[in-house]
């Protein structure tokens, strides 16, 4: 039996890996509001972005120069170290948490390339084999961002929307644990590279098949993880104004923006990977090519759930999560270790 081995994984490897992820997750998460847009106008029969360049392709641009070039203003009553810190916190844990996530595939610099050639780059810049719970650790210490945000600004909205940030974090986190339990029992590993091993054997394989309430369960609560519609309480205009972001301006209210979209994409190749068959190839497809796919797929669903969903109260997220979700979580899990033990 043949036998392959990798090549050692160095620092310089691992510093570019890293830099490849936030250059490119940063500049997809942009492209991802110009495709929320456009998928929500031609949802409600609206043409979208339009007038900057064909099809409103540069309105990308357009808004990163207003960003960066709006004043950053910080109210008078605010505490101001901890109103600046805020929206690093969240951008900062939604980069940390795909460094333990295989977005790109491994390859190696060509030799011609001055100082950097020959270097090996993983999939990975982080492969842990506790992937999946570190992941979801550095997603769930982002929304400490929005929590210290609106008790930061001296603002009633924002102090509501740190209200409504601590109710939500309560609830969710407990059901995308349990909901991803059972896959867990069924694979008996942590690493996200199990996961994929685990359903090599084409479609047929995919963990949707034998846990598909698991599946349900993670992506319900990957929307409130993500602070989306119908969960986006923390922000929800109609009620709050802006709640947690009502005071932040220019590159500071990027910031928020451009963790929720890079934690949109996590949740998607986290769904991918784990329920969906990885990085497998699926007939005449290359591994890479489908799970672009997937991915996509995922992140659509989101927006779809925009369009097409109402906004829930929080009473009522804390209500479903509770008494309705954890059960059900638990119930799938008890009936996942009877079916393994039999």
């Amino acid at each position: 039996m043949e036998v392959t081995v990798l090549p050692e994984v160095t620092w310089l490897g691992v510093v570019i890996k890293a830099v490849i992820i936030l250059a490119i997750i940063s500049a997809i998460a942009g492209f991802g509001t110009y495709l929320e847009r456009k998928v929500l106008a031609f949802m409600q029969r609206r043409l979208g972005p339009m007038h900057v360049g064909p099809y409103g392709l540069l309105q990308i641009l357009a808004d990163g120069i207003k960003l960066f070039t709006k004043e950053d203003i910080v109210p008078q009553n605010a505490n101001k170290l901890i109103f600046q810190v805020a929206p690093a916190i969240t951008a900062a844990t939604a980069f940390i948490a795909l460094s333990a996530v295989p977005v790109f595939p491994d390859f190696t610099i060509p030799e011609f390339i001055p100082l950097l050639g020959g270097t090996f780059v993983p999939s990975m810049a982080a492969d842990l084999n506790i992937g999946v719970l570190f992941i979801l650790g550095m997603m769930a210490a982002g929304l400490y961002g929005p929590l210290l945000a609106g008790m930061a600004q001296a603002n009633k909205w924002g102090i509501l929307g740190s209200a409504r940030t601590a109710i939500q974090f309560l609830s969710y986190e407990v059901v995308t644990g349990l909901s991803i339990l059972a896959p867990i029992m069924l694979v008996g590993s942590l690493s996200l590279i199990e996961f994929n091993d685990y359903q090599a054997g084409g479609i047929g394989s995919w963990m949707m098949w034998q846990q598909p309430v698991a599946l349900i369960l993670f992506l319900i609560a990957g929307f409130a993880e993500t602070n989306r519609t119908p969960f986006d309480l923390l922000e929800h205009e109609a009620e709050v104004v802006s709640g947690y972001a009502t005071e932040y301006s220019g590159m500071r209210w990027g910031m928020f923006f451009i963790g929720e979209y890079a934690n949109m994409i996590t949740i998607s190749v986290l769904a991918a990977v784990i329920f969906a068959g990885g990085y497998n190839d699926l007939g005449f497809l290359a591994g890479w090519f489908v799970i672009i796919l997937k991915i996509a797929f995922f992140f659509f669903l989101m927006l779809w759930v925009r369009a097409a969903w109402p906004h829930v109260r929080p009473d009522q997220l804390m209500w479903l999560c509770w008494k309705v979700l954890m059960p059900i979580a638990v119930i799938n899990v008890v009936i996942t270790g009877f079916v393994m033990m039999a």
